[in-house]
């Protein structure tokens, strides 16, 4: 069996469609979705083209949808319950706008399909065993841990899960890292990168584990961002042509590595809200 892990589109359609041509090709039988594929600047027609396929694909939830969904449930702007950070304080009042927005555009039909999705999957991939996906970490969609992350962080929260391999996104950076017995792999995100433009996603089994990076028109979906109502639109172009830096990125987590601090800084990091 092969399967792809597409985590973080954030409702970047372009960009899923040039991912999704490259998995047509690597002939997958299955598709694992690890969260956030909302808000964004295209959030129905991101979910809707994930629905719309002929192979199996399979969801878990992230911070993004959960937060979303809380939108869903709020009776006004500004009074969810949830709102996706790290701090678990609301987010800054423009990435709330870009939230409700978000929710606005799925409506209330798609509210039973996001709260259906499962935290973790765990599927068994000939050639590596059990492997489980998580947005985050196993205990948490918020939680936030990197390449440089210590192993004595890592070990007591991977050991004993009784899978080979754990997939990952949310911090939108890829790597692949060992720790203890454990395969961690972080898929990168297919909508909104951090470190360098493209689409990032993985490709695992039968044996293998392979991380890829999809190249497509960027220049052209900023452009096509831009026209949208997205609230964060300008933004969102903005870290689309020029990414932030990752080193950067990695000093910020660092600071919150596994809710180690809860400092609102982190929540406008940028991934956060969008």
């Amino acid at each position: 069996m092969k399967l792809a892990a597409l985590y973080d589109i954030h409702g970047n359609l372009p960009a899923l469609e040039a991912v999704l041509e490259e998995v047509r090709g690597a002939e997958v039988d299955r598709i694992l979705v690890g969260g956030d594929v909302v808000p964004g600047p295209m959030p129905r027609e991101a979910l809707e083209r994930m629905l719309s396929l002929e192979v199996p694909v399979q969801f878990i939830r992230g911070n993004g949808e959960l937060a979303v969904l809380a939108q869903m449930a709020a009776p006004e702007a500004g009074a969810a319950e949830y709102w996706g950070t790290v701090s678990g304080k609301p987010l800054p009042e423009p990435l709330q706008l870009g939230m409700r927005w978000s929710a606005e555009q799925l409506g209330p039909s798609y509210q039973p399909l996001l709260a259906s999705w499962p935290r973790t999957q765990r599927i068994e991939i000939p050639g590596l065993g059990a492997v489980l996906f998580c947005h985050a970490t196993p205990r948490s969609e918020t939680e936030v841990f990197t390449r440089a992350t210590s192993d004595e962080l890592l070990r007591p929260l991977f050991d004993g899960l009784g899978a080979s391999v754990v997939v990952v996104g949310h911090t939108h950076m890829q790597f692949f890292r060992t720790v203890g017995s454990v395969q961690l792999i972080n898929a990168g995100s297919v909508g909104m990168p951090i470190g360098a433009s493209g689409a990032f996603w993985a490709l695992l089994g039968p044996g293998e584990i392979q991380l890829h990076r999809t190249t497509y028109d960027v220049a052209a979906t900023a452009e096509r961002v831009r026209a949208t109502a997205y609230p964060q639109a300008e933004d969102f172009a903005g870290d689309l042509l020029h990414p932030p830096d990752d080193e950067k990125m990695i000093a910020l987590y660092q600071s919150f590595e596994l809710n180690a601090g809860s400092d609102s800084a982190m929540d406008q990091a940028p991934h956060g809200g969008r």
